[in-house]
């Protein structure tokens, strides 16, 4: 199934960033969520994330791993919790394996990337 074509111009609009996730926490009544602090860089900052991967991470391989974030992604309400930007990871078909696309050597946090 060919997905829809977005434009160059389009691409262009999308922070991606490097970030490095500084603090991992449990939601309350969320077996698939975690609240993630993520250093974003002197430019942006810290940022408060929500994402759906504690099936398959513990909060120990999380700590310190850097992962790459949509930064300018309009905040959305999860749980309760403010999540500002999204991470990027590759899913299978049935969302069983979770993978995260990040940088291939180390990279200071709120590099960007093209």
């Amino acid at each position: 199934m060919a997905e829809e074509q977005v434009s160059f111009d389009n691409w262009q609009k999308l922070d991606l960033r490097v970030g490095k996730i500084l603090k991992v926490e449990d939601i309350e009544g969320a077996d698939k969520l975690y609240k993630l602090e993520v250093d974003l860089g002197k430019e942006i900052g810290k940022r408060t994330l929500v994402a759906g991967i504690k099936k398959n991470y513990n909060k120990d391989e999380l700590k310190g791993k850097k992962i790459v974030i949509i930064a300018n992604l309009a905040p959305r309400k999860l749980k309760g919790i403010e999540s500002k930007g999204m991470l990027l990871a590759a899913v299978n078909s049935d969302e069983s394996k979770i993978i995260f696309i990040e940088p291939e050597k180390d990279i200071e946090a709120g590099s960007r990337i093209r």
